[in-house]
């Protein structure tokens, strides 16, 4: 193979590095979401921590920058290049190609009307089943029975459901299965909850942001609420809990749950609504998360 197929030209490199840079970062945002360290991701992606520090500061998976250039040259994006076999669905790949020829205007007016379409059918889909999402320590586990007897309607945290199907608890099934059998299980779980009851409060782990499938499920299925609370908190009462996890072991275990919560706002920012804990006691608190509950599931 010539030089010229096999690396970046000079014209190409600060493109390329910048590109490489770019692509290191989302991979530890990704992990950040995931709430994994880089030992741990190694461990379960059978990649060494070695290159996978490489690949996150910029320096590593030269082969796709290759990829960016065929890209340019044909006038194309990335996405076009990657939406092959099952990354796309047909249907998917078919509204992509369609909206990206769109100008401006014409694709917010698109996006309008499958917003509208998408708010006639929520609220059936949905029924009154409340999720609650954010970081361990926000009061999601607290607040969700009572919740739940406030509203008159069941109760079910997502990772003692898990824990019941796996026969094994958190710890043991990250260890023994890793991480993607951890997130079939959990989309499982998710299913025949969703499936099973129509009037349900639901607290769900930390991390269900990060897999984009579930999520994707929570929020056409369930009116999702972000429960909110400042890092210092969400770390002393996981501290008064007796768990550490995932940041056991770690001497810099506010930083690690810091750069968690970073990397994971975006994500929460979709929930339906949110509901602040910090600096309130649980009756404060629940007073607030019901108004907002019963806000979500009244009919229109």
């Amino acid at each position: 193979m010539s030089k010229k197929a096999s690396e970046p030209s000079r014209r190409e490199g600060s493109r390329t590095d910048e590109f490489l840079v770019d692509l290191g970062t989302h991979v530890r945002a990704v992990r950040a979401q995931h709430g994994m360290t880089r030992r741990i991701l190694a461990r379960d992606s059978d990649v060494s921590e070695r290159y996978l520090a490489k690949l996150e500061t910029g320096q590593g998976n030269v082969s796709i920058s290759i990829l960016r250039q065929i890209a340019d040259a044909m006038d194309m994006n990335l996405i076009d290049i990657l939406a092959v076999g099952d990354q796309l669905s047909p249907e998917m790949q078919e509204l992509y190609q369609l909206a990206r020829h769109l100008p401006a205007d014409q694709l917010a007016i698109a996006i309008s009307e499958i917003r509208k379409q998408l708010a006639r059918s929520e609220h059936v889909a949905k029924a009154r089943r409340i999720s609650l999402i954010g970081l361990r320590g926000a009061g999601k586990s607290t607040l969700g029975p009572l919740l739940a007897e406030n509203l008159g309607c069941e109760f079910v945290e997502l990772n003692k459901c898990i824990e019941r199907e796996f026969g094994a608890g958190l710890d043991e099934i990250f260890s023994l299965a890793g991480q993607p059998s951890f997130r079939r299980l959990e989309r499982q779980c998710l299913t025949d909850i969703i499936a099973n009851h129509d009037d349900i409060v639901i607290a769900t782990g930390g991390s269900i942001v990060a897999d984009e499938q579930t999520f994707s499920m929570l929020l056409n299925r369930t009116h999702v609420v972000w429960v909110q609370a400042e890092p210092e908190e969400h770390m002393s009462r996981v501290v008064a809990q007796g768990d550490m996890r995932p940041m056991r072991g770690s001497r810099e275990a506010m930083k690690d749950l810091k750069q968690i919560l970073a990397a994971r706002i975006p994500l929460y920012r979709r929930a339906d609504a949110k509901c602040s804990t910090s600096g309130k006691s649980i009756a404060e608190s629940l007073h607030n998360l019901k108004n907002v509950a019963k806000g979500l599931i009244a009919p229109e």
